[in-house]
């Protein structure tokens, strides 16, 4: 990790009164445009998988790339951010992904198949995975002992982002084709780069330059691709030798990893501290759950409930809402129970929140039965996953933090591509098996069975987590 740029002078983002000056204002507003969008894209093309399966005549196995990829290459594009920013300042790396990002949104609009969409979006997913950390590495630069006043107002719209993300989609959809999920990134992304030159402040270069595990990156990126592509060609020759290959490839990166230790891309030796490791687990297969249903939930609704995209929008918002809801209420909860009770609870009660999706796939629901469990669902996803991550960064010494967070969210992060994947080859399996040409809702009852089971794994793990109280 990097040391830290030099902070600016602090005087001149407040006022004589001591307030928060307008210019810092104007830095916060610009560098949470970049969260936004990043946030806002991984959760758009969510309702709209139906839509690109259809134009692009795709199979539901092929076109979850287009979700799957984008995740994964959030992931693999967070160790990049400090090596960056230790030769080219926060500034500029911004800037520049802020481009990147708002090309790449261009190249997917015009995407002409299934496959030149899925790598446009893997593209668009390694420049959006550096908009976040590059924002917060700003701000908090910036701000200096201003920065949870600062926080607290831009990480509303941030929060935002996936609970609007179906409504928003929804309503493209309904005016438009796919490809404006992607082209209002244009105008939008113009207007944050000039406002980015404008605003930001140049922060000095560090003389330091901050390493980078080339070979651990090297290893672990076409190692997890392959490893979630040779997933869904598994009873194929070539799928097995893919397979074979992903597995020599992941295995080398752990060898590479043991070895570097904390000069390595993820440092092994944190995952023998048991909390670390159940934290970990946990947050991986929180994060996994979160996506999978935001598949598989719009999927059935729209090809056998007959909603539009844009019902199918405003119906996915109570589950952001219930995030949203649980999220302030963790510390005191937290406080109170510990955090093994609070997470173990968090994840019995998404569990529950998924369980009526069962039903819905067997008998169907009505919408306000399917609304209160989406918002059950977020509210035990959110109980879930904030006090296991904090679980996580308690477990280790504070010199070993910053390698902490990297590993963590690595972690977690790979949850999302993963179990999507999963989910959605499972469902294309089930769908395959049917011998009859009219759609049944039996694959979809059997995929929701596996996210409940997923869910139960869920709580299987946060009940190992120390019951320490904050």
């Amino acid at each position: 990790m990097p040391n830290p740029e030099p902070q600016t002078d602090e005087s001149e983002y407040v006022t004589e009164t001591g307030e928060v000056s307008a210019t810092l204002w104007k830095i916060a507003c610009v560098t949470m445009l970049g969260s936004f969008m990043s946030q806002l894209d991984s959760t758009l093309v969510n309702v709209s998988l139906d839509s690109l399966s259809h134009d692009l005549h795709a199979s539901l196995a092929t076109i979850q790339w287009v979700i799957s990829g984008y995740l994964l290459a959030l992931t693999l594009a967070l160790p990049l951010n400090g090596w960056l920013v230790s030769r080219l300042g926060t500034k500029s790396v911004y800037i520049a992904c802020f481009m990147a990002f708002t090309l790449t949104s261009a190249l997917c609009g015009l995407a002409w198949s299934a496959n030149s969409l899925i790598g446009f979006r893997i593209l668009q997913g390694m420049s959006g995975g550096l908009l976040a950390p590059m924002a917060q590495t700003v701000i908090a630069r910036a701000a200096g002992k201003n920065l949870a006043r600062v926080v607290g107002y831009i990480s509303v719209p941030v929060l935002l982002a996936p609970v609007f993300g179906p409504v928003v989609a929804g309503s493209i959809l309904h005016f438009a084709s796919w490809r404006w999920l992607f082209l209002i990134n244009i105008p939008i992304g113009i207007v944050a780069i000039a406002l980015a030159f404008r605003f930001l402040p140049n922060a000095p270069q560090e003389t330091t330059k901050s390493p980078l595990d080339w070979l651990g990156l090297a290893l672990l990126s076409p190692g997890l691709v392959m490893f979630l592509y040779a997933a869904g060609q598994i009873s194929t020759p070539s799928g097995q030798i893919i397979l074979s290959v992903s597995l020599l490839l992941i295995a080398a990166f752990v060898f590479n990893a043991r070895k570097k230790r904390q000069r390595a891309l993820i440092d092994i030796a944190l995952f023998r501290n048991k909390t670390f490791s159940v934290a970990a687990i946990t947050q991986f297969l929180t994060n996994g759950v979160i996506f999978s249903g935001q598949m598989l939930i719009p999927l059935f609704l729209m090809r056998l409930g007959g909603f539009s995209p844009t019902e199918m929008g405003w119906m996915m918002l109570p589950q952001g809402l219930g995030m949203m809801c649980a999220n302030p209420l963790m510390g005191m909860l937290t406080q109170r129970f510990g955090t093994r009770y609070v997470s173990a609870g968090g994840a019995l009660l998404s569990l529950l929140g998924c369980l009526p999706f069962i039903l819905m796939a067997a008998e169907g629901i009505p919408v306000p039965v399917l609304a209160c469990s989406l918002f059950i669902r977020g509210a035990g996803l959110s109980a879930t996953g904030i006090p296991s991550m904090a679980a996580a960064y308690r477990s280790v010494e504070r010199n070993v933090l910053p390698m902490a967070t990297t590993t963590l969210n690595i972690s977690q992060r790979i949850g999302g591509p993963t179990l999507t994947t999963l989910c959605a080859l499972f469902l294309q399996w089930q769908i395959d098996l049917q011998t009859h040409i009219t759609p049944s809702s039996r694959p979809y009852l059997s995929a929701f069975i596996l996210l409940s089971v997923l869910h139960s794994l869920i709580i299987i793990s946060a009940i190992r987590l120390p019951k320490r109280k904050d």
